[in-house]
């Protein structure tokens, strides 16, 4: 029986929604006898609301460019939950073959977030990202910036926030990038703390 990555994302969302929470990524490694099955969680959108509605209302500080919607607000209970729940579902159900010999782990995205769909560009607006792109735009594959639009054609990054190493080559006067979905290889949030 081969791994279908396809039904385990399925039922890790499955599981995660009857949880309130989410998946943002999956990942598996390996082979044969050392196997790893990482899957990344966050609050959904309707608990995340609510978090936000009970942080205004106690008038909780958060650090600057960052509102309580952006975080994750998984804690380690939320973890736990899903993890027994998902590994008990992933043994009954045999979605991995040989299934007593892989680790599961599951955690939240982090502050340096990986951004994979186009929600994520459009949630993190405001936010600093660094890009890398499959092919080069101005020269450059490597971009860093605050997000100042995502749409169907692209993100728009504001690039002059950040500081310009002497002797680069590429864009130094450009304020803003567009830089199509496409053509992002992978984009990761920046902490500001």
């Amino acid at each position: 029986m081969a791994l279908d990555l396809d039904q385990i994302r399925s039922t890790a969302a499955r599981v995660a929604a009857s949880h309130g929470l989410e998946v943002v990524e999956l990942e598996f490694h390996g082979g044969a006898k050392h196997r790893l099955l990482r899957v990344f969680i966050e609050k959904n959108a309707a608990e995340r609301a609510r978090l936000a509605a009970v942080a205004e209302q106690d008038a909780v500080k958060l650090p600057v460019n960052i509102s309580l919607d952006q975080l994750a607000g998984v804690t380690h209970e939320d973890c736990e939950r899903f993890s027994q729940d998902f590994g008990t579902v992933i043994d009954v159900e045999d979605l991995i073959p040989g299934s007593s010999e892989y680790t599961l782990e599951v955690s939240s995205p982090g502050l340096d977030r990986k951004l994979n769909r186009l929600e994520d560009y459009q949630r993190f607006a405001g936010s600093l990202v660094k890009v890398q792109t499959f092919t080069p735009m101005a020269g450059n594959r490597h971009w860093q910036g605050r997000i100042i639009n995502a749409g169907e054609a692209g993100i728009v990054m504001d690039v002059s926030v950040v500081k310009k190493k002497k002797g680069k080559a590429g864009a130094e006067d450009a304020r803003a990038v567009t830089i199509p979905l496409s053509n992002i290889e992978k984009a990761n949030l920046v902490p500001e703390i």
